[in-house]
């Protein structure tokens, strides 16, 4: 090798390594090449499109919340003695079904989805799921029996469990680093509108005008999605590179440097597929089972919170509770504080932290389910028309009130948030959808139970069951889970238990 070869090639190994440098901020490498795999794009370009992009994503997450919402309206009219809704009778446990079974569908597509919308890509897998969404919805609508309206809740749960699973992924894809937070905080933001649109909606329309509006919902996104850009990063890995450049440009703008973005996305790729890992080795090392182990856990207290059991039953918890106000305004201002507190989750998690927001959500969880134990408590015991229980009235609004603001700032969008931030991404797939699966399952089982549990033991103590939860989650949290805010990949591994000198060892054998 000639001299100016050496230069030339000393020169240009300078080039790559100020380059990764600048992009990495000095992140070791773990695993499968990690710093290669989170390096930040460029943040130039125009930000109208990706914002226009994941908000039509999102409208399958509004699909999903009013799927989700459905329940507290309808269930409760349709299991009235004098209901007129449909041509047959559903019973309380019927009722109980019918709202659960959603769960169910969900966590059957947590794992295939993956592998489709790995195969089709993101835009057609999201694309494909109006079909059965529709169809859900139209057996729901027409149904002439309990069966049908089962079958149409399971295909529901179906589509929108998958929506729940390829439309953050898809933003997250589409996005810059400098509005990724933003772009992805959307999706929990549209399942919050959408049950508030079923509190609303649902609560002050017939059951058969609602359902017709649900239909119409993933249909509009069909049409509006079909004319969004598929995502980059899924048409590099297959090959499309040229497909890959159109969307960027579509995404980016034309005075945009797609063809850096673009050669950083290949070549993540291209070293993605020529460093393979053990999965094996990979999900057995310390770090990875200390990660699942955290995420699984707080997938655990997320759901036996009895967060779904308040959202699936609001109507039915205020009409026991005989609130102060009708029970349908109640519940849409439940919704509404839901919205809102979610949006303001999104503005803070990133100043105040990960482990602060779910001690204070366990922390005040536990607090309001206790509250609401003490209410129904009485209310068995002195009768709901008795003096110290009318005194108390006002309890249940401002105790389920505060639980959702609570669960809404931390345990609502934080598990699934650090679920992405503690495992590599040798593992993350595997930890998102069985984390997803057990999310639903266990959704499915307090939804189900919940009415049962309140006839066999009691409202009260349901809700005291829920705050003992919630006190064991916030002794987990203050002695297990770190705290991963402005944290680099290598940080966090440290923190679970990773070599800090890993880098350090590297840079010795290269020597």
């Amino acid at each position: 090798m000639t001299e100016k070869e050496k230069s030339d090639e000393q020169g240009e190994m300078i080039g790559l390594l100020e380059k990764k440098t600048q992009a990495n901020n000095g992140m070791a490498e773990i695993g499968v090449s990690q710093a290669a795999l989170v390096e930040p794009r460029g943040e130039g370009g125009r930000k109208l499109p990706q914002y226009i992009a994941a908000l039509t994503a999102t409208l399958g997450a509004l699909a999903a919340g009013s799927m989700l919402g459905w329940s507290s309206p309808v269930i409760f009219k349709i299991t009235q003695a004098n209901s007129t809704d449909y041509d047959f009778d559903v019973s309380q446990s019927q009722g109980d079904w019918v709202s659960s079974l959603i769960n169910l569908g969900a966590a059957a597509v947590c794992f295939p989805i993956g592998l489709i919308m790995d195969a089709l890509g993101r835009k057609k897998t999201m694309l494909c799921l109006v079909a059965p969404f529709t169809l859900g919805w139209l057996l729901i609508t027409f149904a002439t029996n309990v069966g049908m309206l089962m079958a149409g809740r399971i295909i529901t749960g179906i589509a929108g469990g998958a929506f729940c699973v390829t439309a953050p992924a898809y933003t997250s894809e589409i996005a810059q680093d400098s509005i990724r937070g933003t772009l992805g905080s959307y999706f929990q933001l549209m399942i919050t509108v959408g049950i508030l649109f079923s509190y609303v909606v649902g609560s002050y329309t017939t059951v058969f005008v609602f359902n017709i509006l649900c239909t119409i919902i993933p249909i509009i996104f069909g049409i509006v999605f079909f004319f969004m850009p598929e995502s980059p990063n899924f048409l590099v890995v297959k090959g499309r590179n040229d497909e890959a450049k159109d969307a960027l440009i579509r995404l980016r703008g034309r005075n945009y440097d797609v063809d850096s973005e673009l050669d950083t996305l290949i070549n993540k790729a291209e070293e993605a597929k020529n460093n393979p890992v053990s999965f094996l080795s990979a999900i057995t090392k310390k770090t990875a089972l200390k990660a699942i182990l955290i995420c699984y856990a707080l997938m655990l207290f997320q759901q036996l919170s009895g967060i779904n059991a308040v959202i699936f039953n609001t109507s039915a918890i205020f009409a026991s509770a005989g609130a102060a106000i009708p029970s349908a305004i109640a519940t849409i201002i439940i919704g509404v504080i839901q919205v809102v507190a979610t949006f303001v989750s999104s503005l803070v998690v990133d100043k105040l932290g990960r482990r602060v927001l779910l001690l204070f959500s366990a922390l005040v969880m536990c607090v309001c389910s206790t509250a609401l134990g003490v209410f129904f408590f009485m209310q068995g015991v002195h009768g709901p028309e008795s003096s110290i229980v009318q005194s108390m009235s006002w309890l249940p609004l401002l105790s389920l009130s505060l639980f959702i603001i609570a669960f809404s700032l931390g345990f609502g969008p934080i598990p699934w948030m650090m679920a992405g931030e503690l495992c590599l991404i040798d593992i993350k797939a595997f930890v998102g959808s069985t984390a997803g699966t057990l999310n639903w399952l266990l959704s499915f089982t307090v939804t189900s139970t919940f009415n049962s549990l309140n006839k066999s033991i009691g409202q009260g103590q349901v809700f005291w069951m829920f705050a003992g939860i919630m006190l064991v989650g916030f002794l987990f949290i203050f002695f297990v889970i770190p705290e991963t805010k402005g944290k680099s990949v290598d940080e966090i591994q440290i923190m679970l238990g990773a070599e800090p000198q890993t880098q350090s060892n590297s840079n010795t054998t290269k020597k």
